[in-house]
């Protein structure tokens, strides 16, 4: 049986979207790391790093509700 992680959007772990959250848990890391770096793009890269947040916001699926 072939395991594997999938990049979801948290459900219970988010400030907008879930985007960070999930993309930090998909790398092991902390969210609030991934969301300073998120911020730290977005003031040295620009607006394109908005718009990346919000197409992943819109692609990337909403993990499954587990009981």
């Amino acid at each position: 049986m072939n395991t594997y992680k999938q990049l979801t959007r948290s459900r219970f772990n988010r400030m907008v979207s879930g985007v960070c959250a999930g993309l930090a848990d998909y790398l092991n890391m902390d969210p609030t790391v991934v969301r300073l770096l998120f911020v730290l793009g977005f003031f040295l890269v620009g607006p394109g790093m908005l718009l990346a947040y919000l197409i992943m916001a819109i692609i990337t699926p909403e993990e499954p509700v587990t009981q």
